[in-house]
């Protein structure tokens, strides 16, 4: 339960909100009319001044303002969850409201959230008058770093490019360690989240980490993305580079649609957020996406978290027949999976009347059918079926209502594109009526999810990343999974829940398992990797071969893999070299790690939840005779301090539980 306590302040053109741990600290100034804020933690500077402020159709809200009045208060928050890092999460921030008028004397109103290591912020207006609606044109909301800073950050594609011009889709390539006056390989910026690097100041021993993304993002408001850095001009108050708010491009959408968000009054802009901290660890465990918002629905059933099998992902478009899918049914029993993914042209392939009896079949073997929809079609070239069942209400709700009588307990829908308001709200009303007929949703080729898993509780999660479809596609990707699974726990995955796409267990990308290209990460890898993932609904991208191939210790943990987690910890780790962290389902603990190097990596972790025991070990033995290391199942000897002693081979994994 959300409470605020709020104490108003006296004018001032100079103030500060603290984090409850006194070590973040977000000071707000008004720069001769122009409102701008900075932040520091433990003394050392991690945002440089950067501007606030909106630019409307009515007028501009970002300069020639007067500050009015200010207030704070103490937030205090509650909240139970299924589908994030932890279950029970306790919210505690500092809040600082400060409310400035423009020369007519309409106000608006900017609120930072300071909790430990987080930042929210966001602007709220009145209705000023008979003004109640205006266009919000652009922000000129930034983010300065300070010199020195290095990137860890994703392109904006160009709109209307790619495969069947369905992008932008959230799926370029990460760079790391990159200066900050790199330009975006396409020249329209960053998608959120975006992870900095602060070099060390004078004195001070360790950087200091940044994570900038966004949250609460519904209809009432477009998707928003960074900028490319600018470098700000000499007459203006602020020096050197920024990042600003970047929103949607003119192409988005087949150009449909404007690139403006219409905001009714009394009305508030989405959450900014930042997470500072001189460490990696409050980067991994941040719960701010879900922190500053709120549930808008009850759930209408109980949603079941749990495993997925998926013929696609290796078998591809010709899998998608009725014999195929009764073998990843049977697969998906076998393994005591929930349910199995159906993908494209299933209505055309399989046929709505046998896909009825697939559901039956598949529900006998305590299995429930997940189908995939086109989103429409009319903003991309996209061709596959299912489509225009999901772009207008009527048709959406006939659909849900047929899924619900055969027993369908979720939805795939792909292709969007973009992040204009319109395509927002077709997220919205997506999740929203699928909810009435109790449906799961996952998206793919689509947005950053922003505050979902708490805004809709039938969410599960979206693609929104360069996911394993591609290490099937591209050599090129397969050899560089080990360096996307150990970035996204440190960026994508940090703020929302990612549908990557399977643990791959073939060795090989092809359904013979002999032919294609290799897979070129270990079997635990894989394994560790479904635990370093974070989504609700996690595919397990077994094949059916996979039951007699497989080491038994290596299908024993497959079978056993929570997606649920009551508490998620970071251990160690860098961004796109190696990731080791723990996370608690229930009473029992999961302590995983990834190497995405090309040498063994030797660790000392501290895991005090095995503190003086012997935990089970998979670990990598490197073999002379394969091209992959043979998996081990042993035990490990934790010290009484918790301290252990591990080895993660290259392009390899651990696992101890």
């Amino acid at each position: 339960m959300l409470t605020a306590t709020c104490i108003f302040a006296a004018n001032a053109k100079e103030l500060k909100v603290t984090s409850p741990d006194g070590r973040l600290v977000v000071t707000l100034n008004d720069n001769r009319g122009i409102p701008v804020y900075s932040a520091t933690y433990d003394g050392n500077e991690a945002i440089k001044p950067s501007r606030l402020g909106l630019i409307t159709n009515v007028g501009d809200f970002s300069s020639g303002l007067t500050f009015k009045k200010s207030s704070e208060c103490k937030v205090n928050d509650s909240y139970s969850i299924r589908n994030i890092k932890a279950r029970n999460v306790e919210y505690r921030a500092n809040e600082l409201n400060a409310t400035y008028a423009d020369s007519k004397d309409r106000e608006i109103t900017v609120t930072f959230r300071v909790s430990d290591n987080n930042i929210a912020f966001r602007y709220s207006m009145p209705q000023w008058g008979e003004t109640a609606s205006i266009i919000v044109k652009s922000e000129a909301t930034s983010f300065s770093l300070p010199d020195g800073t290095t990137s860890f950050l994703c392109p904006q594609s160009s709109p209307m490019v790619g495969w069947m011009r369905t992008k932008p889709s959230y799926e370029e390539e990460y760079k790391p360690d990159a200066p900050l006056t790199d330009m975006s390989a396409y020249g329209e910026g960053y998608t959120f989240p975006c992870l900095f690097k602060v070099a060390p100041q004078a004195g001070v021993h360790n950087a200091i980490w940044v994570l900038i993304s966004e949250t609460g993002v519904d209809g009432k408001y477009v998707g928003s993305h960074l900028s490319d850095y600018h470098i700000a001009k000499p007459s203006t108050e602020l020096q050197g580079g920024f990042y600003q708010i970047a929103f949607p491009m003119a192409g988005e959408a087949n150009g449909h649609g404007t690139t403006d968000a219409a905001l009714a009054l009394p009305g508030s802009t989405p959450w900014r957020t930042i997470t500072i901290a001189n460490n990696l660890k409050p980067i991994v465990e941040t719960t701010i996406a879900t922190d500053v918002v709120e549930q808008k629905y009850d759930a209408s059933i109980e949603y079941r978290p749990g495993r997925y099998t998926w013929s696609w992902l290796i078998w591809q478009d010709n899998s998608i027949n009725y014999n195929d899918q009764v073998k990843f049914i049977d697969l998906a029993s076998a393994m005591g999976y929930e349910y199995v993914l159906v993908d494209n042209w299933w209505d055309k392939q399989i046929g709505r009347d046998k896909i009825v009896e697939l559901s039956k079949y598949a529900q006998s073997k305590g299995v429930s059918l997940m189908l995939w929809y086109n989103s429409n079609g009319a903003w991309s070239d996209a061709p596959q079926t299912p489509k225009q069942c999901m772009n207008t209400t009527l048709a959406r709700r006939k659909e849900m209502a047929w899924l619900k009588s055969i027993g369908v307990k979720g939805i795939k829908v792909d292709f969007f594109a973009g992040d204009k308001q319109h395509t927002m709200q077709l997220y919205e009303d997506i999740l929203t009526d699928a909810n009435d007929f109790g449906i799961q949703v996952i998206f793919h080729g689509c947005t950053l999810p922003r505050g979902w898993e708490r805004m809709y509780p039938n969410y599960v999660a979206s693609e929104a990343v360069l996911a394993s479809e591609n290490t099937f596609f591209n050599e090129h990707h397969a050899i560089n999974e080990g360096f996307e699974l150990t970035m996204h726990p440190f960026c994508r995955n940090a703020v929302a829940s990612m549908d990557w796409g399977g643990t791959i267990m073939n060795r090989y990308m092809s359904p013979d398992n002999k032919s294609r290209h290799r897979r070129y990460t270990s079997d635990i890898f894989e394994m560790a990797a479904s635990i370093v993932i974070q989504t609700s609904v996690q595919c397990i991208a077994m094949q059916p071969n996979n039951l007699s191939d497989l080491p038994q210790m290596e299908l024993d943990f497959l079978r056993e893999v929570p997606t649920s987690w009551d508490e998620t910890r970071y251990i160690d780790g860098y961004p796109g070299k190696y990731i080791v962290m723990a996370r608690r389902s229930g009473d029992k603990w999961y302590i995983v790690g990834l190497n995405a190097t090309k040498e063994p990596l030797k660790l000392d972790i501290d895991i005090p939840m095995f503190a003086g025991s012997t935990p089970s070990y998979y670990y990598d033995k490197p073999s002379k005779k394969s091209l992959w290391p043979k998996s081990t199942l042993g035990k490990i000897k934790v010290d009484t301090k918790g301290k252990a002693k591990v080895t993660i081979q290259p392009n390899g994994g651990i696992i101890i539980k």
